[in-house]
């Protein structure tokens, strides 16, 4: 799935007799998003804008619904049974801001909009992360890509209600 939104990314470029660098080409982001048994569970493309982030998300496997969608401080994936917990909080969590799109002191950094999933589990979205970097997000301790159980709130603490994590994707650039 990766190689397919890839593949649209690469496609959707403007085709020229100039080079990447003088089009202004930036380096590309990706997160394989896998689920608590480690399946598949679809995938997000991070690319560059000017003063942001577009991050298009393709899952499946969700229950139907609404789910709360958060970057996480920490690149790691790799404890599914025990529910992602190694990805540790939402990314500015640590900082003091509240939690919440819709929280008068927030957002923190890894709020993001919900995700709805369609009757079959599989659900899309894109939308523009404002401020945020590749190179912020893949820190020393990288960046992971949650999915939630449950629709967020965007107001209450510490995570708006959205319950477990359900998929998880550590960010990496694209080769």
């Amino acid at each position: 799935m990766r190689l397919a939104i890839l593949a649209a990314a690469v496609a959707a470029l403007p085709l020229a007799a100039v080079s990447a660098q003088e089009i202004g080409i930036m380096k590309v982001g990706f997160a394989d998003l896998k689920d608590a048994a480690g399946a598949d569970a679809g995938s997000a493309l991070f690319r560059p804008g000017a003063e942001g982030l577009l991050v298009r998300i393709e899952a499946s496997g969700l229950t139907p619904g609404w789910h709360g969608v958060h970057l996480h401080e920490t690149g790691n994936c790799a404890d599914g049974a025990e529910g992602f917990e190694g990805a540790g909080s939402h990314a500015g969590h640590g900082e003091g801001t509240p939690h919440g799109l819709l929280h008068p002191g927030g957002p923190e950094a890894g709020d993001l909009p919900n995700l709805f999933a369609a009757a079959d589990g599989s659900a899309k979205a894109e939308f523009y992360l404002a401020g945020a970097t590749l190179d912020t997000l893949l820190d020393a301790d990288g960046t992971a890509l949650v999915i939630h159980a449950q629709e967020d709130d965007h107001v209450s603490q510490p995570i708006g209600g959205a319950g477990a994590r359900v998929s998880c994707g550590v960010l990496q650039l694209a080769q």
